[in-house]
């Protein structure tokens, strides 16, 4: 593989055969759902976005918004003043996945106690 072509080779064969695979793909990082909760909360502005997220170097969140918008989740515009502001928004297909992402939140909160009893006792 040329190295200047691409610096990262898949270890494992992109699998995209059933919906939860294609979820996987699109979703798979651990920022992404919080962009977007976020973006569609109306915290636009990648210095926003940082401020709402502060665990999260600048450059995974600049590489994960970048897939958000090439998954077609979300789309960045860029204003023509000096120093540039960026912008990003849903797009309407972006916009589909909020109530999935509250739904998750929801079954997150009524099964909070447990899933954070089960995660510290696996980091012990």
């Amino acid at each position: 593989m040329d190295y200047f072509c691409s610096m990262y080779e898949r270890k494992i064969p992109l699998s995209l055969n059933c919906g939860l695979d294609l979820i996987g793909e699109v979703l798979y990082g651990k920022w992404k759902v919080r962009l977007l909760w976020f973006i569609n909360e109306g915290h636009k502005r990648p210095s926003e976005l940082q401020r709402k997220i502060p665990d999260a170097s600048r450059r995974v969140l600049t590489m994960q918004l970048k897939e958000l918008e090439e998954h077609e989740l979300i789309t960045k515009k860029i204003y023509p003043v000096v120093p540039p502001k960026v912008e990003y928004s849903l797009t309407e297909f972006g916009k589909t996945l909020i109530p999935v992402i509250a739904t998750l939140g929801q079954w997150g909160d009524e099964h909070e106690e447990r899933l954070r009893e089960v995660i510290l006792k696996r980091n012990l």
